[in-house]
């Protein structure tokens, strides 16, 4: 009798947390990790909020586009070209953030240090 047409009936896992999950959570509320628009919640290791992934993702796009169009295909260069304008927005975007980020911090600190200016300037002139 030939068995390769059979469908096998695996067991079914138990619905008991008893099995190691990746992120070591266990989620005791019931819900199952969906936003409001339906779409699963991903946590990716290897985000695109890294300015060093984004600029090489941007340079390899721009490779693949030089390739595809040294090989006749004008289609697929463009497609390339148009991820790699998409990562090039990215990156413009998060050395903006860094760039307000860190003139933010640096304001602050000057505010700091002149208050304890200010502030060492009063106890000199009361002693």
């Amino acid at each position: 009798m030939n068995n390769n047409n059979r469908r096998r009936n695996f067991r079914p896992r138990s619905q008991k947390n008893n099995f190691r999950r990746r992120n070591g959570s266990v989620n005791s509320t019931g819900s199952n990790n969906f936003t409001s628009n339906g779409n699963i919640n991903f946590n990716r290791n290897g985000s695109m909020n890294n300015i060093h992934n984004v600029e090489k993702t941007m340079q390899k796009f721009n490779q693949l586009a030089k390739d595809a169009q040294s090989n006749g295909d004008p289609v697929l260069a463009q497609n390339y070209l148009q991820h790699a304008d998409h990562y090039l927005r990215r990156l413009n975007e998060l050395s903006e953030k860094k760039t307000h980020s860190f003139d933010k911090t640096r304001s602050t600190e000057e505010q700091s240090s002149q208050g304890n200016i200010s502030q060492d300037d009063n106890t000199q002139t009361t002693n």
